[in-house]
C-alpha cells in the first residue's frame, strides 16, 4: 500500500488580505476599536466577509487610529497619587 504525504506538510496559501489581529483582543472603553489591531467591531465581525479591497483600505487606514488610544489617566493608580 502506497503511502502519501501527511496532511500537515500541506500549506494552503489564500490570495486575500491577511487579518492584522494580533490576539490582544481588547476594546477601547471610549474609541471602541480593539488595542491590538485597531479594528472596529464591526470590521473584525465582518473581516472574512469582505472582499480584498475594502480589506486593503482597512489595513491600510489602521496606523492612523493608534494615536486615538492614548493611555488611560485613571483607575487605582490616579485614585493613589491624588490622594
Amino acid at each position: 500500500m502506497k503511502r502519501g504525504k501527511p496532511m500537515t506538510n500541506m500549506v494552503w496559501k489564500r490570495n486575500e488580505v491577511e487579518s492584522p489581529c494580533v490576539q490582544i483582543c481588547v476594546v477601547h472603553p471610549t474609541e471602541r476599536i480593539c488595542t491590538g489591531c485597531y479594528r472596529s467591531l464591526d470590521e473584525i465581525s465582518r473581516w472574512s466577509k469582505m472582499d480584498a479591497s475594502e480589506r486593503a483600505e482597512i489595513m491600510e487606514d489602521l496606523p492612523s487610529r493608534k494615536p486615538r488610544l492614548a493611555k488611560r489617566r485613571g483607575g487605582r493608580a490616579a485614585r493613589v497619587k491624588n490622594s
